[in-house]
């Protein structure tokens, strides 16, 4: 089992002279992330697979799906996308499993998982099975599509649903949109139909027809695109408010916006709903620090409702490293790489500023929005979880590699890097950068790129193709 065993030789070696601790922070959450690796429960369908670092009798959709995002960066010794399996066959294929799943109607992901999986790892082998032989992927977009109840009661789940679908959007819940104790969710989560669970399904509908795309399953990618686009449409009609320039959770009884902005007006973008003119407007949230912006920015509700909570109070104004991830690749989707980059930045800077000020020395489940420390728990004598990654390793990985250091997107079909140059954060870059079957090492010094690959590929810098061969290669910027 060597060839399972954790090293640093295993994981991608970033490069950023300015920021030795960003550095530190990246090292310190993969080995948080190794001993998150567990093989301890027998029974069920995937047994070595990642924790999510919250309770070990239980697994949570949401947690577990944004650990792939990077556990890619290492797929055989970090198993992220297996863990997905402990969820499709205990709800879709009648396993009995020896763990139970916490929601069942958690933020449905694993559609958008499982494609950028395979474009980073060039690995078609579950596609197929996901969408043509156990038709997982499917099969949960349906059991949302059917939820008409509250309070249904699903096998090898410990909680019953909260999601409830209606003609124009979907009821939930605090706890099962992951969102805890969100103001959106006081006593309003039956008065409004919430923006993330509708984003979400047409997220979901989009990279089933992505996927049907790859193996040529052209009736299942009309299928769903037809699904995908429908629910664009609605969320288009019904939940942007024209007068404040962002989306929102609508009001049952006269569909009219909720104002409750939070980080999940996102999902609209993330899912490719909004338009170019609405994305501008929603991305002005993210830059005026009275609402999602500040020196920390995406608070996980606006600085200036209400409800916002200074020391963080979990949901009430906590910064959250999923939603923060997901707004980041929302900015990409939209051509705002700088902005992501600014953005995911000061996310990692407010995290590595807590490793470095805060004791214990650690990385946290959430973080304060206003002041170097973890966010306080739902309960204030308390703070949130420490030794978190868990998804919180996504500040210190994913957001490094993909946002500070610029490469965004590495995709292991077409052999592309595509790369944000920033030249004003000093000599930078990655070595052991594996995706598929390249491996290389960029090293960018202002204007220049020096790669060393061991096979050719296409290195794309802001939208200009340079072809590298095997070898090394001199690039100008």
């Amino acid at each position: 089992m060597d060839d399972l065993k954790f090293t640093f030789d295993v994981v991608p070696e970033p490069i950023y002279d300015a920021r030795p601790d960003f550095l530190t922070l990246y090292r310190k959450a993969w080995e948080l992330a190794a001993d998150h690796i567990d093989d301890t429960i027998p029974g069920l369908p995937v047994v070595r697979h990642m924790d999510e670092a919250c309770r070990r009798d239980r697994l949570w959709i949401w947690d577990t799906c944004f650990m792939v995002h990077f556990c890619k960066y290492s797929p055989k010794v970090f198993p992220g996308i297996e863990s997905l399996d402990n969820f499709y066959y205990p709800m879709h294929d009648g396993f009995k499993s020896s763990c139970l799943i916490h929601h069942p109607d958690n933020p449905p992901l694993f559609a958008w998982i499982e494609y950028e999986y395979y474009r980073f790892t060039g690995d078609k082998s579950r596609i197929y099975r996901n969408l043509v032989e156990k038709k997982f992927l499917q099969k949960h977009y349906d059991f949302l599509e059917n939820q008409c109840k509250i309070g249904t009661v699903i096998p090898n789940c410990a909680i019953h649903t909260a999601w409830q679908k209606f003609e124009n959007g979907y009821v939930w819940g605090g706890n099962p949109s992951g969102m805890d104790n969100s103001p959106r969710a006081n006593d309003q989560h039956y008065m409004i139909y919430w923006v993330d669970a509708i984003s979400q399904q047409a997220l979901s509908a989009l990279y089933i027809s992505k996927l049907a795309d790859e193996i040529g399953e052209e009736q299942i990618s009309r299928d769903y695109m037809a699904k995908y686009l429908e629910k664009k449409e609605i969320i288009n009609k019904y939940y942007f408010d024209e007068e404040k320039g962002y989306y929102l959770d609508i009001e049952i009884y006269n569909l009219k916006p909720f104002d409750v902005l939070t980080p999940a007006s996102f999902w609209v973008m993330m899912a490719e709903a909004a338009t170019a003119e609405r994305a501008a407007r929603q991305i002005k949230t993210l830059t005026n620090p009275m609402q999602l912006g500040g020196v920390v920015p995406a608070p996980t509700v606006a600085r200036n409702n209400p409800n916002f909570i200074a020391d963080g109070r979990y949901w009430r104004g906590g910064v959250w490293l999923p939603t923060s991830y997901m707004v980041a690749k929302s900015l990409e989707k939209y051509g705002y790489y700088d902005l992501a980059a600014s953005f995911s930045e000061a996310t990692v800077n407010h995290m590595s500023k807590t490793y470095q000020e805060f004791f214990p020395q650690t990385i946290w489940e959430c973080y304060s929005p206003t002041e170097h420390a973890p966010a306080k728990s739902k309960f204030p004598v308390k703070y949130s979880r420490p030794d978190f990654c868990g998804w919180s390793a996504l500040g210190p990985i994913s957001m490094l590699i993909e946002n500070v250091l610029g490469f965004h997107r590495a995709d292991a079909v077409s052999k592309r890097l595509e790369y944000h140059h920033r030249p004003d954060i000093g000599r930078h870059g990655i070595r052991n950068f594996k995706f598929g079957e390249v491996c290389c090492d960029v090293i960018v010094n202002k204007k220049v790129a020096e790669i060393v690959a061991n096979t050719a590929f296409t290195f794309v810098a802001d939208g200009v193709e340079h072809s590298c061969s095997a070898g090394k290669n001199i690039i100008k910027l």
